[in-house]
C-alpha cells in the first residue's frame, strides 16, 4: 500500500511540475511587434534589484529594449516627480498600474 501511495504522489507532482513549465513557456513571451506597440504607449518605472521588475523584463526577453524604461535608482528625480511609490509601475494613457502586468493585460490597456 505504501508503494502505491508513493507512486501516486510522484505522478501527481510530475503532472503539476510539467503544467507549471508549460504554462510559463506557452504564450508568455512578447513578440517584437507587441513590444514596440506597448513601448510606444507606455513608460515602465523599475529599479535595480526588484524581483518583479526582473520578471517583467524576462517576459519581454530580447524585446525589452523597445520599452520606455526609467530606472528609479539612476533617475530618482523622474520617479519622485511622477509619484512612483512601487516598482514596477506602468504609466499607460495617463493611468498608473503598479506591479507586474501580464502580457494580456498590457495588450488590453495599451490597445496593442
Amino acid at each position: 500500500m505504501k508503494k502505491n501511495n508513493l507512486i501516486t504522489i510522484i505522478i501527481i507532482l510530475t503532472i503539476i511540475l510539467l503544467s507549471i513549465i508549460i504554462l510559463n513557456k506557452t504564450g508568455s513571451k512578447i513578440s517584437e511587434e507587441e513590444a514596440k506597440c506597448i513601448g510606444q504607449n507606455s513608460i515602465i518605472y523599475v529599479q535595480e534589484g526588484c524581483s518583479h521588475c526582473k520578471r517583467q523584463e524576462e517576459m519581454f526577453g530580447e524585446n525589452y529594449k523597445y520599452l520606455n524604461v526609467v530606472d528609479c535608482v539612476y533617475e530618482k528625480e523622474k520617479c519622485i516627480t511622477e509619484g512612483i511609490k512601487a516598482t514596477p509601475t506602468w504609466i499607460i494613457k495617463g493611468k498608473v498600474y503598479e506591479g507586474f502586468q501580464t502580457k494580456d493585460k498590457l495588450k488590453e490597456i495599451t490597445g496593442c
